[in-house]
């Protein structure tokens, strides 16, 4: 295992991202009538600027857990910090991208992405924010183009813009390249560590793509089977850019997997 200062993006002199503190965090919904327990006392901390992988059985809690980041719920028992202060409503700073790009059908590229600033009536003040997010999300001559005139690819590209217009401090992923085809989502995948590196901020990502979680993250955390436990925790100690054929990431998926109890498949 390696420190946690060698596991910080070595391109940041500071990181602007949060760092997270998450203590003792339990929480369960109604199911007809009765108690349905989906976390149970889930303990670990996220260093500012880091990238962070939640991986686990399908249904563990791992989605839940990042909703309680954005403030769309609150915890049944336990607290959540994010730089030392309890998580409230929701805010711009922690940004919740999701699997499917829910864009607005009848707004261009640039109106969907303009969405944060129009909500606060900054939208013309922050118009070079906005041109900026979408060239670095690599959409640069597609501002004016409608989401039916978008691949599924340019379209997730479009849900990060419109996140990272609102300059967020950290960046909760829940499966965003999940309903990708296979090519993109390595593309997709490499725009993310781009991304990343280049603004400072904290990621955090959710995905059942063991590699995905190893090839983005410098830290993997192994979830059970609900009520979601941790299981394990694996430090990727590959610096940035790696390379899928590195024999040090097939020896972190086979124990990752070994921990999700599928060794015997590899």
């Amino acid at each position: 295992m390696v420190a946690a200062a060698a596991l910080r993006r070595p391109e940041a002199e500071t990181a602007s991202g949060f760092g997270i503190d998450i203590r003792d965090v339990s929480h369960r919904f109604v199911l007809d009538g009765k108690p349905l327990p989906v976390l149970d006392q889930v303990s670990f901390s996220v260093e500012p600027g880091s990238f962070t992988a939640l991986i686990g059985p399908s249904g563990c809690g791992k989605s839940t857990l990042l909703r309680l980041l954005a403030g769309l719920d609150h915890p049944s028992e336990g607290q959540l910090l994010v730089d030392d202060l309890p998580v409230g409503r929701p805010d711009p700073s922690r940004i919740l991208v999701f699997q499917d790009p829910t864009l607005f059908p009848w707004r261009s590229v640039r109106d969907n992405v303009a969405l944060g600033p129009e909500a606060r009536g900054t939208a013309k003040a922050d118009g070079a924010r906005i041109d900026e997010v979408i060239r670095t999300v690599g959409l640069d001559g597609f501002s004016s183009a409608y989401p039916h005139q978008l691949s599924g690819g340019m379209a997730q590209r479009v849900s990060l813009a419109r996140a990272l217009v609102n300059d967020p401090r950290l960046l909760l992923l829940d499966e965003p390249l999940g309903k990708l085809d296979s090519l993109t989502r390595l593309a997709m995948q490499e725009e993310l560590v781009a991304i990343w590196r280049r603004t400072g901020l904290t990621a955090l990502l959710v995905t059942h793509d063991v590699e995905e979680a190893l090839f983005l993250s410098q830290r993997v955390i192994v979830f059970g089977p609900r009520p979601a436990r941790i299981v394990a925790t694996i430090d990727v100690d590959l610096p940035y850019p790696r390379h899928r054929g590195d024999p040090r990431l097939a020896e972190l998926r086979r124990e990752a997997l070994g921990h999700l109890g599928l060794a015997k498949s590899w």
